[in-house]
């Protein structure tokens, strides 16, 4: 592609997986079953909290809010992801790859504070039992929701702007099945030396902060844990926070994986680069409907509800 070309007329090329683009149609299976039960996982979660008066709490509030999420994230890549593998249609517009990027980078980023704000659920639950509703109220969690709205939109939107005023005209072909910020940096024939710095800023802040502050609120609830008078107050204390803690590592350990990929694996197989960005991008809405089904006993007796009604009925 020649350097005059507008970004009006450019496209980018999206990639499957490299080496076996004759076997897309068989590799798509899994694919596919990994967005169904993210849609209805994260979906029936959504009906669950909704129609049980009874989990109308905030940490239940927190969990729509990360099914919500998970859900946005995977509707993002679903549409250039399956019609990659099932047509082959890997075209997508410029303005096409700008909005997954910021609806992908902006659902990740929610994610993550979605989990911070979880954390501190947890921790006025067990740390501080009596003023427990008083802190977190309908007011207090529709303004964290709010803020952390925002500040994802604030973050992901400087780096689309550095991105988007960038000229490329060496490339256009994508290593992966969506638009992928690290990817679309390596395509840019321009000096990305400041957009390299804020990615890793902001990559740093949610790696980082987010961590650190999930860390220490989980010290504090092992702290008071361990001083409970009882072990089955410490086992039941010790189980309402596994949930989170397993959707924690669910989210961070691909995100560091991949972060890892992209700046020491940079001459590795692309393959490897594949299917760490996959695992990204599909184990939290996959896993977390999951783990919340089954380590969460009004979640999990909600769906039972829901399935099989006349069954409870009967009970």
């Amino acid at each position: 592609m020649s350097p005059n070309i507008t970004q009006d007329a450019f496209y980018f090329i999206l990639t499957g997986i490299p080496g076996f683009e004759d076997h897309h149609i068989w590799i798509s299976i899994p694919f596919c079953c990994f967005y169904i039960i993210s849609v209805l996982g994260n979906s029936t979660i959504l009906t669950v909290i909704h129609m049980e008066p009874s989990l109308h709490q905030p940490m239940f509030l927190f969990l729509s809010m990360l099914a919500l999420t998970d859900l946005g994230l995977t509707l993002t890549t679903l549409p250039t992801v399956m019609q990659l593998f099932w047509f082959n249609i890997r075209k997508i517009s410029f303005e096409g790859c700008f909005a997954q990027l910021f609806f992908l980078h902006g659902f990740s980023f929610m994610e993550s504070s979605v989990l911070v704000a979880m954390s501190f659920d947890c921790y006025v639950a067990i740390c501080r039992p009596l003023h427990y509703a008083s802190i977190l109220t309908s007011e207090v969690i529709g303004r964290i929701g709010l803020t952390i709205i925002s500040c994802c939109v604030l973050a992901v939107l400087p780096s689309l702007f550095l991105l988007k005023c960038l000229p490329f005209c060496h490339s256009h072909l994508l290593s992966h099945s969506y638009c992928l910020h690290q990817d679309m940096i390596h395509l840019a024939c321009a000096d990305t030396r400041v957009n390299n710095w804020y990615g890793f800023a902001l990559v740093l802040l949610i790696t980082v902060m987010d961590p650190v502050l999930i860390v220490l609120s989980y010290a504090k609830i092992l702290r008071s844990v361990l001083g409970a008078s009882s072990k089955a107050e410490r086992l039941r204390a010790l189980n309402n926070c596994l949930s989170r803690i397993l959707a924690v590592l669910v989210l961070y350990v691909p995100i560091v994986g991949v972060s890892m990929t992209h700046c020491f694996a940079k001459h590795n197989s692309p393959l490897v680069h594949v299917i760490m960005a996959n695992v990204y991008l599909l184990a939290p809405p996959v896993m977390n409907p999951i783990i919340y089904s089954i380590k969460t006993k009004q979640i999990h007796h909600g769906i039972i509800r829901l399935l099989c009604p006349h069954n409870m009925h009967s009970r």
